[in-house]
């Protein structure tokens, strides 16, 4: 990986990069909160200016207006002619206004709002001489007027030095303001420059990364279309190889089965017309040989059995499971009176089946519970049923409904150890001699279970009894 990928942790690609999305999309949005806050401060910042700006021009306006009212007043004095009262006229009105308008503006600042009514009283004063000078007019003498112009003077000087005070405080805040202005566009500005870098460098980082993690994905998924590949060529010839094997044990069955006839045949014949020619160890041999030829008979029907699983796929239809039971039963009434064994069947479902193997698979589970039944034991089976989630056991669909089916025995029993080996083809925990078998019977079941998409197991104690799980879907899917 490359040098910007190395700057993270070593985790996870996936969660690296989606750390790497989370904290760009977190940057860009710091970054958009701060262009708004500077916005706002940028925008109060010159609500601030502007506001100064206001307040100097309304401070400049009484005091233009006051300028007026003494201009006026100083002509008329001097000449005694009404005309020269225009401007007097025209601003008087309008300083008391101005006045209230500069207080409201004046507001927020305690400094400014004194220096405010102060002037206010300095202006009304001036007014109120102002108002005097004229009703004394020309009849007054020259000392009484002259009086009144000092006064005039003096009052007006007190406005201009106020209110030039008030202008000066008013440029020191312009300077303030313009300079917090100016410091909040340029932090604005460095903070923005920081977290765009910051954000730009991300999002390298997790181009780098993407790069690199798709170039992975793509070198991994040509690796499994590879894989894929030889893995199909190998299960096709794998599923060659196991229909030449079917194909084999289904011939080679047939072929066997003509022989063993013969042998079995001639060795009938044998026995019946020259078995008192024979002496004690001839009949003994005979008897031999008839009997490996029937379970050699046994073994190859078995393996004609378990091949034409394989090689005979047959169509699935729903039907009562407890009428392929009772089929069972009917077919095994011989064996079951010779051994006085009893069967108890419960309540059972309907299932989508294939009818032929479930009758062979319960037929192998009921043969097995009379084979390995106790001496001196009496067999009873029990077959019952209840219905499961796919979940409760493994290679089985969550979602799907299953019922497990048990075929319960009071026979012999076996170690749960080799449970794996039980359901393996030619696999056998008695000999031959303690009991018959050749072990395909079990190796069956499993193919028809499997075939029907279900599980099979089972559970077991010696000296007590087995229980043999078939868990099969309500629906094949």
């Amino acid at each position: 990986m490359s040098l910007f990928a190395d700057l993270l942790p070593a985790e996870p690609t996936s969660r690296r990069i989606v750390v790497g999305f989370t904290i760009a999309m977190l940057l860009v949005s710091v970054g958009f909160g701060m262009a708004l806050y500077s916005y706002d401060e940028s925008k109060r910042d010159n609500q601030r200016i502007n506001h100064t700006f206001t307040v100097i021009n309304a401070i400049g306006n009484v005091v233009s207006l006051l300028k007026d009212v003494e201009t006026g007043a100083r002509g008329y004095a001097a000449t005694g002619l009404t005309s020269f009262l225009e401007p007097y006229q025209n601003a008087r009105p309008q300083l008391v206004p101005n006045l209230n308008s500069l207080d409201s503006l004046l507001a927020d600042n305690p400094v400014q709002r004194r220096a405010s009514r102060q002037l206010r009283q300095f202006v009304l004063a001036k007014l109120a001489t102002t108002d005097r000078q004229i009703r004394v007019g020309r009849q007054d003498t020259d000392s009484v007027r002259r009086a009144y112009l000092l006064e005039g003077k003096v009052r007006m000087d007190h406005v201009r030095q106020l209110s030039g005070v008030m202008i000066r405080h008013e440029y020191v805040l312009l300077a303030q303001r313009n300079a917090r202005a100016s410091r909040s566009y340029r932090n604005g500005l460095v903070v923005t420059f920081f977290l765009a870098l910051t954000t730009f460098i991300t999002l390298i980082i997790l181009y780098n990364m993407l790069t690199t993690e798709l170039r992975r994905r793509a070198e991994n998924e040509q690796q499994l279309r590879t894989y894929e590949a030889d893995l199909t060529t190998k299960l096709n010839q794998l599923e060659i190889s196991n229909q030449e094997l079917e194909r084999f044990a289904f011939v080679a069955s047939h072929d066997l089965q003509e022989p063993l006839r013969k042998i079995s045949s001639f060795g009938t014949l044998l026995n019946e017309r020259y078995g008192t020619v024979f002496d004690n160890d001839g009949r003994s041999f005979l008897g031999k040989m008839l009997s490996a030829a029937e379970r050699m008979s046994t073994l190859i029907q078995d393996l004609l059995n378990f091949s034409r699983l394989a090689n005979q796929p047959e169509s699935f239809q729903f039907l009562p499971l407890s009428d392929v039971i009772n089929r069972v039963i009917a077919e095994l009434d011989l064996p079951l009176k010779e051994t006085n064994a009893m069967i108890e069947v419960g309540p059972l479902p309907s299932l989508e089946m294939v009818p032929p193997q479930l009758e062979q698979l319960f037929s192998n589970l009921i043969n097995n519970a009379m084979k390995y039944h106790r001496p001196d034991v009496v067999p009873h089976i029990q077959i019952t049923a209840d219905s499961v989630p796919g979940a409760a056991y493994p290679t089985l669909q969550p979602d799907q409904l299953y019922y497990q089916i048990f075929v319960t025995d009071n026979g012999i029993g076996f170690n749960e150890k080799y449970i794996d080996r039980i359901f393996n083809i030619f696999q056998r925990l008695h000999t031959k001699q303690q009991y018959e078998g050749t072990g395909i019977g079990l190796a069956i079941c499993k193919r028809v279970v499997a075939y029907h998409q279900g599980y099979l197991t089972a559970h077991s104690q010696e000296g007590v009894g087995s229980t043999f799980v078939v868990v099969l879907p309500e629906r094949q899917i």
